[in-house]
């Protein structure tokens, strides 16, 4: 049975680990990641982005797939399917799609209107029993067209929206989308220390771009309110290795090997031992 997210992410907050969001593609993506968390009996945030839901045909069809793959499978760990960086209609779509958390991204609009639209959001989603995070701060690189600068949030601005009702906030520090460069300057600690202050202790955050940081900026991170943590570049490097490997061996043309079933089941494999890998620096392991 799908949850909200706001749960699993206070217990996170009080125990000092993080709970993953490990974004999702397709069926094997999916699949891959309950299986891992299953097995280290990790609590888990299924990310979909907006172009990851138009991929898959629409959040209604990401909805009915992950219902009948938590019950196929026999998940027993908290599992939230939560919409990423979505827009304000997005919002409503996964809301009436049944989606059990969602992600207002308005990081892009003044804060005043961040604030208007996020309000509304804040109320559509809990009356529906849905968690919301929001955004103050734009997070480096690009996500489904939206391209930020890395601009550290105005602990401010991060209190505005979190007096709205958030049951998360997503704050930029420093963090970007994507691979980070060799000259990335690292997470502004003193950032997150100043947003933590003004929004108070009991409001989880969220670390966005969390692929690629080092374990111990990650641990800082965490042992600073930090009880999410996105993962999406990771997967898909893991995977596209794994699948690569498989073709330039030539296993591909062996028997059946160009069965779909063969064929991606060696990136399926690398995406279990990445999420895994993840659950133990993150500290969510038998956290279910």
């Amino acid at each position: 049975m799908l949850v909200n997210a706001k749960e699993m992410l206070q217990k996170a907050l009080a125990g000092h680990y993080a709970v993953p969001q490990f974004n999702i593609n397709n069926l094997e993506w999916t699949k891959s990641v309950l299986l891992a968390c299953e097995e280290a009996k990790s609590p888990v945030i299924l990310g979909v982005s907006m172009g990851a839901g138009k991929y898959m045909t629409g959040f209604k069809t990401v909805a009915a797939m992950v219902k009948a793959m938590d019950e196929e499978l026999g998940i027993t760990v908290p599992v939230a399917l939560h919409l990423d960086h979505g827009t304000f209609e997005g919002g409503y779509d996964c809301i009436k799609a049944g989606f059990t958390s969602i992600m207002f991204d308005g990081s892009h609009y003044s804060i005043e209107e961040n604030v208007e639209k996020t309000k509304e959001l804040v109320k559509a989603a809990h009356e529906a029993g849905v968690s919301i995070e929001a955004e103050v701060g734009a997070i480096g690189g690009e996500e489904d067209g939206v391209v930020g600068m890395g601009e550290c949030a105005d602990p401010e601005e991060c209190k505005r929206v979190a007096d709205l009702g958030v049951d998360f906030l997503a704050a930029g520090i420093g963090n970007i989308h994507g691979i980070y460069p060799e000259n990335w300057a690292g997470l502004s600690f003193d950032t997150l220390a100043a947003i933590k202050e003004k929004i108070g202790a009991d409001l989880p955050l969220v670390l966005h771009g969390g692929s690629g940081i080092p374990e111990d900026q990650i641990k800082k991170a965490i042992s600073l309110g930090v009880s999410k943590i996105n993962v999406n570049t990771e997967l898909q490097l893991v995977f596209a290795k794994a699948t690569r490997e498989y073709v330039e061996a030539g296993k591909d043309k062996q028997g059946k090997g160009y069965d779909p079933r063969k064929l991606l089941a060696p990136g399926a494999q690398a995406i279990i031992d990445e999420c895994k890998a993840k659950i133990a620096v993150f500290g969510s392991a038998n956290k279910a």
